[in-house]
């Protein structure tokens, strides 16, 4: 390996222990559910300000996008929600269909009619799987993913005794479903992956590649798994890809010159 390869590599190491380091910190605070945005008149409801729903990863919880959140509200977004779902969880479908039911109480509660959300890692496949499968493609505008295995991960092989792990594996049924056709779904998809992700193997992996699906691949460079969700230029990146108001052309659009680099 090279040795700028190796630099960077460290460097990327050495920020994900600081964030590890932080985020254990934080876990407690992220057990309990957050409160709820207050409903808004319908007088206020804006275009631009659709509410934007984060979700977390494998035994992870909203903790995880304190900084996100913060950087969103800051930036114009009124009504941000992270939310949980149980460590019990055992099927990702399952889970997809209780996000769909906290999606529709946000837009019922709000006045919104389309949502926007944030997934990092599995709370990415589980949003993709919503959006894909149980019709949530006609109440999210737009989904970003932060280094999620739209194609399967490799990592931690002893790791299969979880159902939710083996639904991440290359070739498991979800994702064949998730391979499968998707003619006229209305979501953009953004997905953000990283080369020196380190729980996706192979780092590719993160990348969407769908011929039937709105999406834009974001190479992010310098960085690993858990600084996605907390890096201010991926944030930056992140809250760009909202705000974005055109569609994305049919089928997987490429990262260019322009893929955002941290290192």
């Amino acid at each position: 390996m090279e040795l700028a390869k190796v630099t960077a590599l460290m460097k990327a190491t050495a920020l994900e222990v600081a964030i590890l380091t932080g985020h254990l910190v934080l876990y407690p605070s992220g057990i309990v559910a957050e409160r709820l945005s207050p409903a808004a008149p319908p007088t206020s409801i804006a275009p631009g300000s659709r509410p934007v729903v984060l979700l977390h990863g494998f035994v992870d919880n909203r903790s995880v996008f304190v900084l996100l959140r913060r950087s969103l509200t800051r930036h114009g977004r009124d009504c941000v929600e992270s939310l949980n779902y149980s460590p019990l969880t055992c099927d990702l479908r399952a889970a997809a269909e209780l996000l769909g039911r906290r999606v529709d109480e946000i837009r019922a509660r709000t006045g919104h009619a389309e949502v926007d959300i944030v997934g990092h890692s599995l709370g990415g496949l589980i949003a993709r799987y919503y959006v894909q499968r149980l019709g949530g493609d006609t109440r999210v505008r737009t989904l970003v993913t932060l280094g999620t295995p739209h194609a399967g991960t490799t990592v931690a092989p002893l790791a299969d005794a979880h159902p939710l792990v083996r639904q991440m594996r290359p070739g498991s049924e979800v994702l064949r479903e998730l391979a499968g056709p998707a003619p006229g779904c209305r979501t953009r998809f953004v997905s953000f992956w990283s080369d020196m992700d380190q729980v996706m193997v192979p780092a590719e992996t993160a990348r969407l590649d769908h011929p039937d699906l709105l999406v834009h691949n974001v190479r992010v460079s310098g960085i690993g798994h858990l600084a996605l969700p907390v890096h201010p230029t991926v944030a930056a990146g992140v809250r760009e890809a909202l705000d974005a108001g055109g569609p994305v052309v049919s089928g997987t659009r490429e990262e260019g010159p322009g893929a955002t680099s941290v290192a």
